[in-house]
């Protein structure tokens, strides 16, 4: 579930608030730090993280509970920006240009990255 936008590093571009299928930002989009909404509608489905661009999001793995995380707990998890680098996300652009439709060949990378045993 999306946890905290760290605002220090959030430019405003929107891209978040784009990206998410479930409208958990505030649609009214001022130009500033995205703001988290509806964060119980949340699929835990990591477009938002995936598109931004400087790795001002965090969201948890947990998808039926907040876990509430600080933007300085975020900042210090080493977390922002991992999913991105493990899935691969942005590291073919000319080949795949934000081909979130191609997600389980992204997690399959990153499972593998992560020494991860699929069942």
């Amino acid at each position: 579930m999306i946890e905290v936008v760290v605002t220090d590093l959030c430019t405003g571009c929107g891209a978040c608030v784009q990206a998410c299928p479930s409208n958990v930002f505030a649609t009214e989009y001022s130009g500033g730090p995205a703001v988290i909404a509806r964060q119980d509608d949340c699929q835990t489905c990591f477009l938002c993280e995936l598109h931004c661009p400087v790795d001002a999001l965090y969201v948890a793995p947990d998808c039926d509970a907040v876990l509430g995380v600080t933007q300085a707990e975020a900042k210090a998890s080493g977390h922002l920006g991992r999913f991105k680098l493990l899935s691969g996300w942005g590291a073919n652009p000319e080949q795949y240009p934000d081909a979130h439709w191609r997600m389980g060949a992204v997690f399959e990378r990153a499972f593998a990255l992560a020494g991860v045993k699929r069942p």
